[in-house]
């Protein structure tokens, strides 16, 4: 009996990431595998009376694409509450959002940016002043968190929150003052950002069944930008299995639109063996399914190894102790054959964290185990020849992108050339994908991800990479789907458009190998299939939409349309972001799609 395909995409440019088939014009889907790849006339003879064809009008799909580091169950239990700043081009544009999501906020809700965003994007290249935060929201408490540096606090969230001129600075952490000794609203990492991370620890929460919706939107967001599957990192405060609670009913209900493969974070300094033993005893890497599985441990494995990753600080020295607690971890993790990711910024740490990992391996092998740094914006030649003899890998991540400003500050601008030495971890043959680090600090767009991966540029402009530490398109690409299944053990499922893996792709607004450098960061999906169904659908491919639930609560900045978008088409973009008739400055510069520094039109 002849099985005919449930689903069959045709009229398309389909790069696969195959090797031997690199670009095909049409794929065909059965259930939840891809069954075909071929040129129009081959695929559409496959189709039956119950096949759903599309015509993707000569558009360009990708695999679906894949963050290999995010903290997306954590965020999603927030993402209705978050005015989001990611791409947003000028200040100007930022406080117009705040404003009026204050308008629509009640008391006692908080108005939080969360991260995603960094003061070099805006023309203005500037943060807003604690003046202009309090004057735009005099009584509704306002929360702005800016990477791993500092937070923004109003005089209502100062409020809501108790700080007074007698809260102590924690540890790591400070709270400036005026000369009266009054906190002002800001708080500094120096270097944790655990101050930061407390504070708004303390703003309200979603019931657990806004929790559920706001996990819904958050992953319809990434299946809007074309992300299939993530690596969830786990995070600070996000506590297993209590904040799972959210994730794992979706999945029970079968409403995941996103895979994910998640790492325990372990929450309780000194006590961290106790957590990966009793983990390790009831979870082992794999339970679960192709939506919803136990990947390993980390990226927290031991307190006293974090060494943060904060550019606007020396980088902190970690205690002598520091080996004796990794060694006890990694090696119960290593003999009960859990892979684990380990959060490693300096080439410094990851050199004493080596010393560990060979120690071990002398007992227990690591080859096999998929183990890997985070991050590793230093490492050494030498220590990714350490990291390639043991069989491990690196997961890198855009934050020099945000960040890359601040680093050149401290250590120069020849250093920054190759951090992370990323082209050079290739040409060693290691294992190499990359992410985002959203939500709190970078953005979970995958878009400025491979828009810093070829271009070698900071969202300020800064260029901070030579062609030697550049990557051209497809290799980038591949750092963002083929390669990250790796870090999963998920090689043989996903990451290419070939017959028998599962049906994970993108229908993209533009034409990634086509379009001009800038243009990258302004790429959507308009059409987004996961398991062999059609999760996202916009543009041309509307009528192929579920309509999503309603955004709870109703004054979220998901339901209010406060937010910004990207445009899913270049004219639509230039119109959005185009500025007041008679400006000289972008009259000259073409209206260049994200802003003009130094331009008055632009002006808070």
């Amino acid at each position: 009996m002849t099985t005919h395909p449930t689903l069959i995409v045709h009229n398309a440019k389909i790069h696969t990431g195959v090797a031997r088939r690199p670009e095909v014009q049409a794929i065909a889907v059965t259930g939840n595998r891809i069954a075909a790849v071929g040129t129009d006339g081959q695929i559409r003879s496959l189709a039956g009376p119950a096949t759903q064809i599309i015509d993707a009008g000569r558009r360009r799909i990708i695999p679906g694409l894949i963050d290999s580091h995010i903290h997306m169950i954590r965020g999603g239990l927030s993402y209705n509450l978050e005015l989001r700043w990611d791409g947003v081009p000028s200040l100007a544009d930022a406080m117009r959002m705040l404003v009026d999501q204050v308008a629509h906020t009640p008391p006692p809700q908080w108005v939080r940016v969360v991260g995603g965003f960094t003061e070099h994007q805006f023309a203005e290249k500037r943060l807003p002043t604690l003046e202009e935060l309090n004057t735009a929201a005099p009584d509704t408490p306002v929360f702005v968190l800016h990477l791993y540096d500092r937070a923004l606090l109003n005089a209502a969230t100062l409020r809501a929150c108790g700080y007074t001129r007698d809260t102590p600075d924690p540890p790591g952490g400070r709270i400036e003052r005026n000369g009266n000794g009054e906190p002002t609203g800001l708080l500094l990492a120096t270097p944790s950002a655990m101050l930061l991370y407390s504070a708004l620890a303390q703003g309200p929460t979603l019931p657990y069944e806004y929790q559920i919706n706001s996990t819904r939107h958050f992953m319809r967001e990434l299946n809007r930008l074309g992300i299939t599957s993530v690596i969830d990192a786990g995070g600070g405060l996000q506590h297993y299995p209590d904040d799972y609670r959210a994730i794992e009913e979706l999945q029970q209900h079968r409403l995941l639109t996103v895979r994910v493969a998640y790492n325990l974070f372990t929450q309780r300094p000194g006590e961290e063996l106790e957590d990966f033993r009793h983990w390790s005893s009831i979870l082992r890497p794999g339970d679960g399914d192709e939506f919803y599985r136990v990947n390993g441990a980390g990226e927290m494995l031991v307190f006293s190894a974090a060494d943060f990753e904060n550019f606007r600080q020396p980088r902190p020295d970690l205690p002598g102790h520091m080996e004796n607690d990794l060694e006890q971890v990694a090696r119960l993790l290593a003999t009960r054959r859990w892979p684990w990711r380990m959060h490693a910024t300096y080439d410094e740490t990851i050199g004493r964290a080596l010393d560990v990992f060979e120690r071990i391996d002398r007992d227990v092998p690591l080859q096999g185990l998929r183990w890997f740094f985070d991050h590793a914006e230093t490492v050494s030649d030498r220590n990714l020849e350490r990291i390639a003899r043991l069989g491990g890998g690196i997961a890198i991540q855009h934050r020099m992108a945000y960040q890359g400003e601040y680093f050149v500050e401290r250590y120069g601008g020849a250093v920054a050339e190759r951090t992370p030495p990323v082209r050079r971890m290739l040409e060693m043959g290691l294992h190499v994908g990359a992410g985002s680090d959203a939500t709190r600090v970078a953005s979970y767009d995958p878009w400025t991800t491979l828009h810093w991966l070829t271009t070698g540029r900071t969202l300020g402009g800064l260029q901070l990479y030579p062609d030697r530490n550049r990557l051209d398109r497809a290799t980038a690409l591949a750092l963002c789907t083929r390669n990250n299944t790796w870090f999963s053990g998920e090689d043989e499922l996903k990451g290419q458009l070939d017959v028998g893996l599962l049906a994970d792709f993108a229908v993209l607004s533009h034409d990634y190998f086509q379009v001009p450098d800038e243009a990258i960061r302004q790429i959507v999906s308009e059409l987004t299939v996961v398991d062999g169904r059609i999760v996202y659908a916009a543009g041309d491919f509307e009528h192929h939409d579920l309509a999503p639930p309603r955004p709870m609560p109703d004054w979220s900045p998901v339901h209010t349309g406060s937010r910004y978008r990207k445009s899913p088409s270049a004219h639509e973009a230039l119109q959005v972001l185009a500025p007041p008739q008679g400006c000289a400055t972008h009259e000259r510069a073409g209206h260049a799609l994200w802003g003009m520094p130094g331009c008055s039109c632009w002006a808070f």
